[in-house]
């Protein structure tokens, strides 16, 4: 190929003509095709103008059409795919489709189909937004706290929580058919329905709430003694049976005082708060295997009376022996009426009375308390453990509840205790330190004085202390506070709730007032339940008259067996050398004791008439149980027999 050289002295290659050397033949005519009818100019120029606007669509647009993030609400350059600080996805709505990919690429070819389809596929193809609008033209509030954009019908923002400061648009529907009158009635009446099922949905989540809200006050102000707390979730109409959950549990944060599945009266039982327990359990109208319904709980004020009455008895000995005193005997006992209770009725009394686990450890092989026939079923003298609480004033509680049937709540009895015990020192600890020794060389050991000194103070620094475990000298003690003989039925060796031995216990036997004089003391002993290392007041049920007596007993006596099921005498306690020699005469003169027809020691505990308050408490309390006996009967008494068994209704006779 040659090159021609240019006036400025530039290249150019030759034309074609004159490098080819073969001549070129002459193309034929070509004639012109026939031009298409009139219809297909116009979709052809219709075509070319969708292109045309297609095209010019998918050049990229200024900033000021930004979109808007839907999760942050920041706004993006158009031309990024993701947001920019939160990395969602652009949203398609309302976006073209011909702009996510290249327009060559978009465009139908007239080959695959007609002018038509070509023209029908270039129309705008959008992706509408499910209400039919755009994103863009719903109204969204802004929040005054943390400036996000929130939908029109959140009444709260979504990101802090923040109230919508003003009414919630509502955009306005437009419909293309003309509403009749029927429809409009129709759509009032569904929205007054509606708004009425949602006042009520709010109104019931309101309720709840704050029943929610009074139920988890009322378990901390039992914990901390607020009893109007628990008067408030009450008077709400709050469950006193309700039980914490572990949610509960978690929100409330004491794990040392909250436990899942705990209700109020576990609360109460556990934090001693009895004013509080009385009120929980008068609202409760069932009974269950954990509640426990004493007399003085039903009759919160008469208990708190004759509380006060046991503190006024108290009385202080001066003399040589300067002892504290009650100046009074009582015994308490469970009614007669009690039988008079439907069966039913009955287990229920005496599952939320009666310690049920103490009752039959003392009766199991060999049994401790009604082992004689002859005492329970013909003198009908049979003892029932009641029911004390767990606290470590369990002894003073027993003894007050065999004599009074009321809780030492004041701690009046170990305040007598500890004052007897400072007071009359000598007198005590001189029987004491005797007897210990006596213990001792049994053992062939013989403690020294510091040791003993050491121990008294230990014992009776325990009797000033509330809650502190007590031993046999406060036992002791007590018998001389009372005037009377105590007798406590127990098992010689403590057991865990596993089952395993922890030790022996030394507290089966009787505690005779000792160092009072048995001319100014009661003969009639009160009786104590000694088990799991716990102490329960055992009483007797009030004898009806069919029950058989002996000449000189009193009209009202329970009996008391002294000896256990094999016959031999019950150890007695703090007694000296001498008197070890000749126990029983020792127990018949400081106790009413008898011998029975079957040759059993018994003592006869004598059933004194009841104080007012005593009568009025317990009178209220068989009146919650006549009332669950009138509920479980029908309204109507049972339909008469037919008094003749010959007279039929199956077929008629002459008779009839």
């Amino acid at each position: 190929m040659s090159e021609e050289v240019q006036n400025d002295g530039s290249t150019k290659p030759a034309p074609l003509e004159r490098e080819s050397a073969t001549p070129v033949a002459a193309a034929p005519p070509v004639h012109p095709a026939p031009a298409p009818p009139d219809h297909h100019d116009a979709s052809t120029n219709v075509s070319q103008t969708s292109i045309t606007q297609m095209t010019a669509s998918s050049v990229p647009v200024g900033e000021s059409s930004k979109w808007c993030c839907e999760v942050c609400t920041y706004e993006n350059f158009p031309l990024s795919r993701r947001c920019t600080m939160c990395r969602s996805p652009k949203p398609v709505v309302n976006e073209d489709i011909f702009k996510l990919q290249d327009g060559a690429s978009a465009l139908p070819t007239p080959e695959v189909c007609g002018a038509e389809a070509v023209t029908e596929r270039l129309k705008p193809l959008r992706i509408s937004s499910p209400q039919g609008a755009s994103a863009s033209s719903v109204a969204k509030w802004p929040c005054p706290t943390c400036t996000y954009d929130n939908w029109p019908k959140s009444m709260k923002c979504a990101m802090c929580g923040s109230s919508n400061p003003g009414p919630n648009p509502s955009p306005t529907p437009t419909h293309k058919n003309t509403l009749g009158i029927n429809d409009i009635c129709n759509s009032q009446a569904a929205s007054i329905h509606e708004l009425e099922a949602a006042g009520r949905r709010s109104k019931r989540r309101a309720t709840n709430t704050n029943t929610d809200w009074l139920w988890l006050q009322a378990c901390l102000g039992v914990v901390e003694g607020e009893a109007r707390c628990v008067e408030a979730y009450l008077a709400s109409g709050g469950d006193p049976a309700r039980a914490l959950t572990p949610p509960e549990v978690a929100l409330l944060n004491r794990a040392s005082a909250f436990d899942a599945g705990h209700t109020l009266v576990h609360l109460a039982i556990r934090f001693q708060r009895q004013d509080i327990l009385s009120t929980l359990l008068s609202r409760i109208s069932g009974g269950g295997p954990g509640l426990k319904r004493s007399p003085s709980y039903i009759a919160p004020d008469l208990a708190s009376g004759i509380r006060r009455h046991i503190a006024s008895c108290i009385r202080y000995k001066k003399g040589s022996f300067p002892c504290r005193y009650i100046n009074e005997f009582c015994t308490f006992y469970l009614p007669a009426e009690i039988e008079e209770l439907p069966a039913p009725i009955q287990e229920q009394l005496f599952s939320e009375l009666l310690d049920r686990d103490a009752q039959q450890t003392l009766e199991a092989d060999p049994p401790l308390i009604n082992w004689s026939l002859e005492l329970t079923v013909r003198l009908g003298s049979r003892l029932y453990a009641l029911w004390n609480r767990s606290a470590g004033d369990c002894l003073p509680d027993a003894v007050c509840q065999a004599a009074y049937g009321v809780f030492d709540r004041h701690n009046t009895l170990r305040t007598a205790l500890a004052e007897s015990l400072q007071h009359a020192q000598r007198s005590f600890y001189a029987r004491w330190a005797t007897w210990e020794r006596a213990q001792a060389a049994r053992l062939q050991y013989a403690p020294e004085d510091a040791q003993l000194r050491a121990e008294w103070t230990r014992l009776a620094a325990a009797a000033a202390r509330p809650g502190a475990a007590l031993q046999q000298l406060h036992v002791w003690a007590l018998a001389h506070v009372l005037r009377r003989p105590l007798v406590v039925y127990g098992e010689d060796v403590v057991n865990s709730f596993r089952g395993d031995a922890l030790g022996y216990a030394r507290f089966r036997g009787l505690y005779l007032p000792l160092l009072c004089d048995a001319d100014s003391c009661c003969k009639s002993p009160l009786a104590l339940a000694y088990t799991r290392g716990h102490f329960s007041a055992l009483v007797a049920l009030d004898p009806a008259p069919p029950y058989i007596r002996p000449a000189d007993a009193p009209p009202a006596t329970a009996f008391l067996p002294l000896t256990d099921c094999d016959g031999k005498l019950m150890p007695v306690h703090f007694l000296t050398c001498d008197e070890m020699s000749d126990p029983e005469a020792v127990v018949r003169r400081w106790v009413s004791a008898c011998v029975t027809g079957g040759g059993v020691l018994a003592a006869r505990q004598a059933l004194h008439a009841r104080p007012l308050l005593q009568a009025q408490m317990l009178e209220e309390w068989l009146n919650h149980y006549r009332r669950l006996a009138q509920q479980t009967r029908g309204p109507f008494p049972p339909r008469l027999q037919a008094a003749s068994a010959e007279f039929s209704s199956d077929a008629d006779t002459d008779e009839e």
